[in-house]
């Protein structure tokens, strides 16, 4: 299996899993990105994403004045554009892609889905977190043969960094063979 998705419902700590596995894996060479929320006084208003190669932008806001929408916030796709360029780029020296998230922000982002379509086909070990609930390309990616599912929950989220990296090792020490 290439790759492995984690899903789980909203806030059960995907993206907190995501970045336990980077801090784990410090020797490797990273692509991919995470998200972070924007908390004010006031709640959550948007959110940004941070690539593994230093870049950021906001990708989405309760201010902007875009088209696309999910829910309460705007998108900016072009940004989303502009930094899944780079973050997800097919590079022969990146050892392993991670992905915070696979979801309706980014899959309006076509850009991201052909950016990440060939991450998957790469054969190099992605983890990803996916939507739970998702149609179109989310679907798709939980279809593919090439994948194995893992769900985030509340009993595993702290265990699951562990066997994340060693789900990586095993994928990296087969590629060396």
């Amino acid at each position: 299996m290439a790759s492995l998705l984690l899903t789980g419902i909203p806030g059960i700590g995907k993206t907190t899993v995501i970045r336990r596995v980077a801090a784990s894996l410090s020797g490797y060479t990273l692509a991919g990105f995470v998200t972070d929320e924007i908390r004010t006084e006031r709640g959550r208003e948007g959110f940004r994403l941070i690539t593994f190669d230093g870049s950021e932008g906001v990708i989405a806001h309760v201010n902007f004045k875009t088209p696309q929408r999910i829910g309460r916030y705007r998108l900016d796709v072009q940004t989303i554009d502009r930094l899944v360029r780079s973050a997800l780029r097919l590079e022969q020296n990146i050892d392993v892609y991670l992905v915070d998230e696979i979801g309706k922000m980014e899959c309006l982002s076509k850009v991201f889905i052909a950016c990440m379509r060939s991450v998957l086909d790469s054969g190099k070990p992605v983890v990803a977190a996916v939507a739970k609930k998702g149609e179109d390309f989310i679907s798709e990616v939980k279809r593919r043969g090439d994948s194995v599912t893992w769900e985030v929950t509340r009993q595993n989220r702290d265990a699951l960094p562990d066997s994340i990296f060693a789900w990586i090792n095993r994928k990296l020490a087969r590629l060396a063979e």
